[in-house]
């Protein structure tokens, strides 16, 4: 599944290969939560904008249209016409994030819809058949995602609660398999390592998922960018790195800005995704290689240069930025899709730059370059 070709410190360069095509890592992930990218972007603008994976979530699309109504319709590479890679997460941080009320127990989790407010029961055997009928290339482990901060006594309950559910997901995965039940048969399952802030936490979990036989074909660091310290979260990526299996991609799930992407791939992260990109464009919030940019202030009011000069996203090689804040103040749906449009191509195009620096031992001077750019604001 996974080739590591080339490192640069702990810096990795890869490929991982699905049965919807092979992505070149590090990679990020293009955010689909419902099936469809924020922005009015679908499947054929993914193509091009050159995203390599999808990422589409359980705990929605189980809410709506419902999973087995995508399976009825041959899966949701089909139902979105999306011919790459798919990832769906588990619905582990979707009840963290939107569950006003949940009761979490050993057997899984007991919540209210955020969209009815039905009762909804979700653990490892319901979430893996979920993702079974969705179809995707590669599943998420179903994890409890802390609040931080919790206690290390509360934390620790989690983290071995966490190892027990990865370890039903890879048995209901392999009784899925026997009885012909998944869409994708080539479906893999990532991992998921939790342990909040707790460095002791983290690379128990960590070993306990390596020392584990086989199952899962991926690990994710989850449980992060939840409201901690940017310092922080790169000092839990430290101590749990050297523990992760080597021969497996690492994600990061839910990261993040362009510097913080950077910083991780520096510390032997391969994928990311996360909603920033497409949320930002809708508020007018734009990526550059010299920083960003805020489309709606005065000053771009008679702008005829485009967003940024070079780039070659649908936006930038037709449009000015006097044009797409015209489009903003008058709010026409047209500016929120140029708008994602230019940033997801960005981000795309910042993993492309990563790769080659990479590949041609100038990573460091990348990062040197760009980390700390990349974070301002013009």
């Amino acid at each position: 599944m996974f080739e590591l070709k080339k490192t640069q410190g702990r810096a990795r360069r890869g490929a991982f290969t699905t049965p919807h095509g092979t992505a070149q890592t590090p990679v990020f992930m293009n955010v689909g939560t419902q099936g469809a990218i924020k922005g009015a972007l679908d499947a054929g603008d993914l193509e091009g904008l050159e995203c390599q994976i999808e990422l589409s979530n359980t705990y929605h699309l189980h809410v709506r249209p419902g999973d087995e109504l995508v399976r009825d319709m041959g899966g949701l590479h089909r139902f979105m016409n999306w011919h790459g890679p798919i990832l769906t997460d588990s619905g582990g941080f979707q009840v963290f994030s939107l569950a006003k009320r949940k009761d979490i127990r050993e057997e899984g989790v007991t919540f209210h819809s955020h969209v009815d407010g039905r009762h909804i029961f979700m653990g490892p055997e319901e979430s893996m058949t979920i993702q079974a009928n969705l179809g995707s290339d590669i599943a998420m482990a179903f994890d409890e995602c802390v609040e931080n901060p919790s206690t290390h006594e509360y934390v620790e309950q989690s983290v071995q609660r966490t190892q027990r559910w990865l370890e039903r997901c890879i048995a209901k995965r392999q009784e899925l398999a026997e009885q012909g039940r998944m869409v994708n048969p080539g479906q893999v399952l990532f991992a998921i390592n939790q342990g909040g802030v707790y460095p002791d936490l983290r690379i128990w979990h960590a070993k306990t998922i390596s020392a584990m036989e086989g199952g899962f074909a991926g690990v994710a660091i989850g449980g992060l960018a939840v409201g901690e310290s940017t310092q922080t979260m790169y000092d839990v990526i430290d101590a749990v790195e050297p523990y992760l299996p080597k021969d497996k991609p690492r994600y990061l799930m839910g990261v993040g800005t362009p510097s913080n992407i950077i910083e991780a791939v520096a510390r032997g992260v391969d994928f990311f995704d996360c909603v920033m990109p497409a949320r930002n464009a809708r508020h007018g919030k734009l990526y550059t290689w010299q920083g960003t940019i805020n489309i709606k202030n005065e000053k771009y009011k008679l702008d005829e240069r485009p967003i940024e000069e070079g780039c070659g996203c649908p936006a930038c090689r037709s449009h000015s930025r006097a044009y797409l804040r015209h489009l903003f103040k008058a709010e026409e749906m047209l500016a929120m899709r140029l708008a994602v449009t230019h940033n997801l191509w960005f981000y795309n195009h910042l993993m492309t730059a990563i790769r080659n620096a990479i590949d041609t031992d100038s990573f460091d001077d990348f990062r040197t370059e760009y980390s700390g750019k990349l974070t301002q604001r013009l």
